[in-house]
């Protein structure tokens, strides 16, 4: 039997926002998108969804007179993040077999 895949984390954008923030910890909005290639509308729309659920926390602040956007991984979103990749592992265990 499959383990369920997390449906937040199944779309594209938001598996590539949390893939970066898994191993950088903390990003600031520019750089996510820079690195995803999405626009900032459809970005600022997913971060959103992935702060609402707990997985991120999202920071604004200012940088001198310019706003910052700094968004970081929550343990929540850590464990739910590692769920989804043993998960994705189970699935390509068993069409290996």
């Amino acid at each position: 039997m499959f383990k369920p895949l997390d449906p937040l984390l199944h779309s594209e954008l938001r598996l590539a926002v949390m893939s970066l923030l898994i191993s950088a910890d903390e990003a600031e909005f520019p750089y996510i998108k820079e690195q995803t290639g999405a626009t900032a509308g459809n970005l600022s729309v997913q971060i959103d969804k992935l702060s609402a659920a707990g997985y991120i926390e999202v920071e604004k602040t200012f940088k001198g007179k310019r706003p910052c956007t700094l968004c970081r991984i929550s343990e929540r979103g850590r464990q739910a993040f590692e769920e989804y990749v043993d998960a994705l592992k189970d699935y390509l265990d068993i069409n290996h077999k």
